[in-house]
């Protein structure tokens, strides 16, 4: 057995968001937010779930850590419940809730963990949607708001902070599709979000800096690898537009280049801007473009795409691939081209992989124990993909594994399981899976073994 190992003080975590497994909705003062609306819907999520109980870790968090010590892990990656701390959106602090973060801080603290606090992990307070939501340039601010009151409580001790999380799920899924919450569909309620949530990133920055001295600041985007079907120039121009809708759309302002001309150009052309970018003011991108310490890559599959009734038009392609039961195809190779790509064309000083895993819905056997061995195949490719990458100079200084515990998968509800750790929903037992253990022993030896 051979042992190939990553850099020395390479950073290994798991992560979580507040709404997936916190629970707890009304207790300590808590808003209302929009997965609290839109799960309580009807027909919005799978079998009516919602995340009124998730895997209750309000009450149960310290068990929760010790999972994490157990796991040997260096970080968690974990968000803050925007509603817990301004019930209304902004105004009104409920000191409860900061209360609630500072004792994770500290047990966190205590057990040589490293906090890696998320923002804005998709809990808009329903105030604030009222008014709006994203699509409104005043929540930005509010988020900025917000940003300084956590920032100014746990900021002596947090050093490392990710403002906004997989912005195009914040606009394109919730405002274009969906999806997700507020449950949206219009395109140019979804390209305002877009900049808005973009917007509330560079805002925020300096109000973390102020209150936290020497943090690291980051960002984190959701991609998807873009391949086109064949070599046809059509279908190589649906993966351009694919890529981006997906990707550009959102990584391009956060590095100073703006939003993609050429889409720009072909969301004027197809109605979607009626107003062009009205909702850029003077000096929003240079807000948005401010330097970053890192960027968060949340990471899962590709895209296969071809070319669809109008030219940069784009349809998916299901090729009889191996998939998840999530249905997305496990595809590590886009990882590694993902992190090639970033590293060549960005001037990026550091890069996290602040999410990825799979879903597998493996239980308990006869032995009580998870024995998910999926799971365990699926990360030693992605992490031997992360290992190649560093190998070609990717600055790539950190691995979050998407998810510490099985939790409410937002529309999917419960029907998906994300995590190293088993949650019986009805008893709230964690068994930790054989994944966790597999990734225990990577963690250990700081490398994967031949």
């Amino acid at each position: 057995m051979t042992i190939t190992s990553f850099p020395a003080g390479f950073i290994w975590g798991a992560a979580t968001s507040a709404y997936q497994i916190e629970g707890a909705p009304r207790e300590d003062g808590r808003g209302e937010s929009i997965w609290d609306r839109f799960s309580h819907t009807p027909g919005k999520t799978q079998g009516g779930a919602t995340g009124d109980v998730a895997c209750d870790h309000y009450h149960r968090w310290e068990e929760d850590f010790g999972l994490l010590t157990a796991m040997g892990a260096d970080a968690y990656r974990f968000s803050i419940a925007w509603p817990r701390i301004l019930p209304n959106g902004r105004g009104q602090v409920n000191q409860a809730g900061l209360d609630f973060y500072s004792r994770q801080v500290d047990a966190l603290l205590d057990r040589g963990i490293t906090p890696y606090v998320t923002l804005y992990h998709w809990d808009l307070p329903v105030a604030l949607d009222d008014a709006g939501g994203w699509s409104a340039r005043a929540t930005a601010e509010a988020f900025a708001e917000y940003a300084g009151v956590v920032a100014q409580a746990l900021g002596d001790r947090v050093k490392h902070w990710i403002t906004i999380n997989e912005p195009w799920c914040v606009s394109m899924l919730s405002y274009q599709s969906g999806e997700h919450a507020p449950g949206h569909q219009s395109w140019s309620e979804a390209l305002a979000a877009s900049h808005h949530a973009l917007l509330a990133h560079g805002l925020a920055e300096p109000e973390i800096r102020r209150h936290s001295p020497g943090a690291q600041v980051g960002i984190t985007l959701n991609f998807t690898a873009s391949v086109p079907a064949s070599d046809s120039p059509a279908d190589r121009d649906a993966a351009r537009a694919f890529d981006g809708y997906f990707n550009r759309w959102f990584l391009d302002p956060v590095y100073g280049r703006g939003y993609p001309s050429d889409m720009v150009a072909a969301y004027m052309g197809a109605g979607f801007l009626p107003d062009g970018l009205s909702f850029v003011q003077p000096g929003d991108m240079d807000i948005i473009a401010a330097p970053t310490d890192f960027l968060g890559v949340n990471y899962y599959t590709r895209e296969v795409v071809a070319a669809g009734a109008s030219p940069g038009e784009w349809q998916p392609v299901r090729l009889d691939t191996p998939r998840t039961e999530m249905g997305w195809e496990i595809y590590p190779e886009g990882l590694y081209k993902l992190l090639l790509r970033l590293y060549s064309a960005y001037d990026l000083p550091k890069i996290y992989i602040t999410e990825n895993g799979v879903s597998y819905m493996d239980g308990p056997g006869t032995d009580r124990k998870v024995h998910d061995l999926r799971r365990i195949d699926y990360l030693r490719q992605h992490l031997a993909a992360c290992q190649r990458a560093i190998a070609a100079g990717v600055p790539l200084v950190g691995y979050f594994q998407w998810s510490l515990m099985d939790n409410f998968e937002w529309g999917r509800g419960y029907a998906q399981r994300f995590g190293a750790v088993y949650v019986n929903y009805e008893t709230q037992k964690r068994t930790p899976k054989d994944s966790f253990f597999w990734y225990r022993d990577v963690i250990a030896r700081n490398g994967l073994q031949d």
